[in-house]
């Protein structure tokens, strides 16, 4: 059976299993697996699954605003479904729960008088829902996961088990990637780059469905995403939103990719279009990378909130909309150069945010003399991370970082091979869902 297992499923059996279960909110961007996943787990853990649209069945709601009693709702909900709804033997979940405010605030309840039904709750614009302010929110009530696209790691396992044991057997390591394996990496990383992480765009590279499927998958998903422009925010911020989201692939071409308003649109001013640019990021479609001023712990409190880069949910979208066809990644095609290197930023970036890092943030020398791509936190250190998108790897900035701060670990991602020279580690840029293995190994 073709299908992309995801890893998320071992945090679903760590909630499942523990001891101060809550109801399970999954949040994530629309059409990033979080349905599948969820019911994929169910099947495999529970003797039943139930599931509860409250888009595709809008009566839904009308129990929830009758009563908040668990109870009532599950007699209720009997009659929506074949299933038995019955305490640690059936999964519960409710699909798009931002369409039903009450049912969000009925998770509460659960917790507290049924804490025995095991309930997952996932919404496509939860984020954004919330954000309105009109929710009454289980506070303390829930657990939370975050969710993301198709991981490079995720993808490279579906498609070649075999690679993917090298790789991971290997990870953490300072010594060279053998040529074989790095060439098999490097080859499906091209491949990502055209599909990234949608499951059934990944899924269709994978399973050779053809080129045209890909494109068909990620054009059809853009549709969607505009769609979404409409849903849960006011009339005179859709067009903004819109523009905003169409202006990401150029903003992150530029030389000096900082977010510029005026990319937007002429005369724009950071007042009109900030709520447009928060709804984005609820929404899970865009990140913000801020730029930090003192690489010191925690890094939120040197943050400069007024100088941000945006950067796209997933690559392959990028990529789609930006109308760079997919031959463009195995091509010398040098007018690429400049946005060649947003998609690599862009790749390491969604792989950090998958493995659990705070959205890291960036630095720059005073005058924009120097600049580090990304800064992230662990533990007790903060550790500079700069990202090449080929073997070429010249440029002063990383040597102004290390001169200033002395780091003790700084990580160059390249098509390099793996090496280590003092404090600098180069990885190839396909291994950055494993960075987490040579932080904690210390290499």
């Amino acid at each position: 059976m073709e299908f992309i297992e995801r890893d998320v499923a071992e945090k679903l059996l760590e909630w499942k299993n523990s001891a101060d279960r809550k109801p399970l909110i999954i949040r994530g961007a629309r059409q990033i697996g979080k349905s599948w996943a969820v019911e994929h787990f169910g099947k495999r853990y529970y003797d039943n699954v139930a599931v509860f649209n409250f888009d595709r069945k809008r009566e839904l709601a009308d129990v929830f605003r009758r009563t908040n009693d668990p109870k009532r709702i599950i007699d209720e909900l009997t009659f929506f479904t074949d299933r038995p709804l019955l305490p640690e033997k059936t999964l519960i979940f409710f699909d798009e729960i931002q369409e039903c405010k009450d049912a969000l605030n009925a998770l509460k309840y659960f917790c507290e008088d049924a804490p025995k039904y095991h309930i997952i709750a996932a919404g496509s614009l939860l984020g954004v829902a919330i954000n309105e302010g009109n929710y009454s929110f289980p506070v303390g009530k829930v657990n939370f996961l975050q969710m993301y696209p198709v991981s490079f790691r995720e993808f490279v396992r579906a498609a070649d088990s075999s690679l993917y044991g090298h790789v991971a057997s290997l990870a953490g390591k300072a010594a060279p990637l053998p040529s074989v394996v790095f060439n098999r990496a490097e080859e499906l990383y091209h491949s990502y780059q055209v599909c990234g992480g949608l499951p059934l765009s990944a899924s269709s590279m994978i399973w050779n469905k053809g080129l045209e499927m890909v494109e068909k998958v990620l054009e059809e998903n853009l549709m969607a995403y505009e769609i979404d422009f409409s849903k849960h925010t006011l009339q005179s911020d859709i067009p903004k939103i819109r523009a905003i989201w169409k202006s990401t692939p150029e903003q992150l071409s530029r030389e000096n990719n900082k977010f510029v308003y005026r990319v937007v649109r002429e005369g724009a001013r950071a007042r009109e279009y900030e709520n447009a640019l928060q709804w984005l990021a609820a929404a899970g479609m865009i990140y913000q990378v801020k730029l930090c001023e003192k690489p010191e712990l925690p890094l939120s409190f040197y943050e400069n909130s007024s100088a941000f880069k945006v950067y796209m949910l997933d690559i392959g979208l990028l990529r789609k909309l930006a109308k760079l066809p997919a031959e463009i990644f195995i091509s010398a095609a040098t007018l690429f150069t400049e946005f060649k290197g947003a998609i690599a930023e862009n790749f390491v970036l969604t792989s950090l945010l998958a493995q659990g890092f705070d959205t890291p943030n960036y630095w720059t020398l005073q005058g924009n003399k120097a600049e580090v791509d990304f800064l992230v936190a662990d533990k007790l250190s903060v550790i500079p991370i700069e990202v090449k998108s080929d073997w070429r790897i010249s440029g002063k900035s990383f040597a102004e970082y290390d001169k200033k701060y002395h780091p003790g670990l700084r990580v160059r991602f390249s098509m390099n091979n793996i090496k280590k020279d003092g404090n600098l580690l180069n990885l190839p840029i396909f291994m950055a869902d494993w960075i987490r293995d040579y932080i904690n190994g210390s290499v």
